[in-house]
C-alpha cells in the first residue's frame, strides 16, 4: 500500500508538543475542553489531500480572515471588552480600557496577512489540480 494514502493512521499526539499543550489546557473551561477535543480529533483523523488543503486554510490560512485563528482573536477581543463581558465592569475605568486595548491589539496583530500566509502556502503546495 502506498505510504501517502489516507489509509494509514495518524500518529498519536500524546507525548508531543501538541499533546503536551492540549494536556496543559485541560480543565480551564468547558469551552476550552471542547476546543481541545476538536484539535485532538483533527490531529488523529485520517485526511484526504483535499481535506488537508481545506483544513490548513480554514484553521489559519484564509486571506480574508475567515479562519479559526481569526475567530480566536475575535473571541479574545470580545472577552477583553467590558461592553461584551460584564465581568470586566468590576475593574477601574483605566483597567477596563487597557484590557480592551490589549484585546484589540491582538485582533489587529492576527489580521496581519503574513501570519496567515504560511498556512495558505501549505495549502497551495497540496493543490493537486
Amino acid at each position: 500500500m502506498d505510504r501517502r494514502t489516507a489509509a494509514h493512521a495518524a500518529p498519536n499526539v500524546d507525548d508531543t508538543e501538541l499533546g503536551d499543550l492540549l494536556a496543559d489546557l485541560a480543565g480551564i473551561h468547558a469551552g476550552i475542553d471542547l476546543i481541545r477535543d476538536g484539535i485532538r480529533h483533527l490531529a488523529h483523523d485520517r485526511h484526504t489531500l483535499d481535506g488537508t488543503q481545506l483544513l490548513a486554510v480554514t484553521l489559519a490560512g484564509s486571506p480574508d480572515g475567515t479562519d479559526v485563528l481569526t475567530a480566536i482573536g475575535l473571541l479574545v477581543a470580545r472577552l477583553t471588552n467590558p461592553d461584551t463581558n460584564p465581568a470586566l465592569r468590576a475593574l477601574t475605568h483605566d483597567q477596563q480600557k487597557n484590557t480592551q486595548r490589549a484585546g484589540e491589539c491582538l485582533t489587529y496583530a492576527l489580521s496581519d496577512p503574513d501570519l496567515h500566509q504560511h498556512a495558505a502556502d501549505a495549502s497551495g503546495h497540496i493543490h493537486t489540480d
